[in-house]
């Protein structure tokens, strides 16, 4: 999944991104207002952690014109500012959550795969699509009841289809959201990773749409 952190504290954000890579997530930084309602407008993020006090223009404010935009993602306010009154504006303005500094990791973590969950209209956070079984919290994958072994990118690209079930997704897409920013892979690299799940998984867990992408589908 494809996380945009929006924090100016080095620190904190620096300790954020690395729990985030170690849990499976892809992660975009912005240090400052403006950036962050740049990126948030124009990439497709699967949710956004959001601090309050930020540079240039401060968190509700990117909040407020991400919603006016028609911005979905889901948000979590991540921020100093603990008082009832910000976390009910924040709440009111469009926020999905809010966790006041200092937090602990897992719990973000926890929050944040929840936020994502329920937006993919997924309860729990083992998803199970006919044989096929995966587990956001261990990162592992069952498959005909048998663990299977796959590589982080086979993992994501398989948790992302399965959030998306039964919607044809676009190569592209699934770049932007195994790789992010800094690192978008072209569709020869996606065809080839989906090519090694079909190797593990067989041939009809992973359908192709032509023209439109690639499918897991629910089973009637």
């Amino acid at each position: 999944m494809r996380v945009l952190l929006v924090e100016d504290e080095p620190v904190i954000a620096e300790d954020v991104i690395a729990a985030f890579k170690e849990t499976g997530f892809i992660v975009d930084h912005a240090k400052d207002g403006e950036d962050a309602w740049f990126m948030g407008d124009t990439e497709p993020y699967d949710a956004v952690v959001l601090d309050l006090g930020l540079p240039k223009l401060d968190g509700l404010s990117i909040l407020k014109r991400w919603r006016a935009a028609g911005q979905t993602f889901p948000i979590l306010i991540l921020s100093a500012r603990g008082s009832w009154m910000e976390r009910v504006d924040g709440i009111e303005a469009g926020a999905d959550d809010y966790l006041p500094k200092p937090f602990e990791m897992a719990e973000l973590i926890a929050r944040l795969r929840a936020l994502i969950r329920r937006s993919a209209g997924v309860a729990q956070p083992v998803v199970t699509v006919g044989d096929l079984i995966v587990d956001t919290r261990r990162m592992s994958i069952h498959f005909g009841g048998q663990p299977m072994r796959v590589t982080p990118l086979e993992f994501r690209l398989i948790d992302y289809l399965v959030h998306n079930v039964n919607r044809a997704v676009s190569a592209g897409e699934l770049s932007e959201h195994l790789h992010g920013l800094d690192g978008a892979a072209d569709t020869n690299a996606i065809e080839a990773i989906v090519s090694r799940l079909r190797r593990k998984l067989g041939p009809d867990v992973i359908s192709t749409r032509r023209g439109f992408g690639y499918v897991i589908e629910s089973v009637p």
